[in-house]
């Protein structure tokens, strides 16, 4: 499948089968694949909270408006950030580069995060968006549906995954066999709404 044919038929499914289960080997590769999604100065502060177990997923499920999809898909992650990425050993994010370019890079991330909470959570949200489209188009190859979610409380979901508290939810992705196909789509905005040429009027 070539990346094109993956976005145009990647949909959001709501209903799984639940006793499709994803072998260690596929999960691994899906994780790796989401792993080379783009961040900031190349801090890889998303972390990928793999939840399996059953009784973990239902009581996230309780606190996700009860959505099927969240226990029937083979797996649920729950995608979050590691706010503070950037001051922990920055060096490592860089340890293949040349010594000049990695000192010049550790000194401009300290520069950038320092005293900038808002700056943490943002680029924290947009890795998290990036890597979370990079696991659903690399799930499609793989013959996966998919589910982009943000339909839960954030600070329950915290607390049953012991949430670190300088980490941050994303949102979820689930990962399954469909149990139907998606509905037609439901009305794509035309291009000329959306795509503005240098600026707006």
């Amino acid at each position: 499948m070539n990346v094109s044919q993956a976005i145009q038929e990647r949909r959001s499914i709501k209903a799984y089968d639940p006793n499709h289960r994803m072998t260690e080997a596929e999960i691994q590769q899906l994780l790796s694949l989401a792993m080379l999604a783009p961040t900031a100065f190349n801090i890889q502060h998303w972390r990928f909270v793999v939840v399996t177990d059953p009784v973990l997923r239902h009581q996230i499920r309780a606190v996700s408006w009860n959505q099927a999809q969240v226990t029937d898909a083979s797996l649920l992650i729950v995608l979050t950030a590691d706010l503070k990425a950037w001051a922990k050993d920055p060096a490592r994010y860089w340890i293949h580069a040349p010594q000049q370019v990695s000192t010049y890079l550790v000194n401009a991330i300290h520069d950038y995060y320092t005293d900038h909470a808002q700056a943490e959570r943002d680029e924290g949200m947009r890795s998290g968006g990036m890597a979370a489209m990079t696991l659903m188009l690399a799930a499609k190859e793989m013959g996966y549906d998919t589910c982009p979610m943000d339909g839960f409380d954030f600070d329950a979901v915290a607390k049953l995954i012991n949430l670190p508290a300088d980490h941050t939810p994303v949102m979820f992705v689930v990962v399954g066999k469909a149990l139907e196909g998606a509905k037609p789509r439901s009305g794509q905005l035309p291009m000329d709404e959306v795509v503005i040429y240098n600026r707006f009027e």
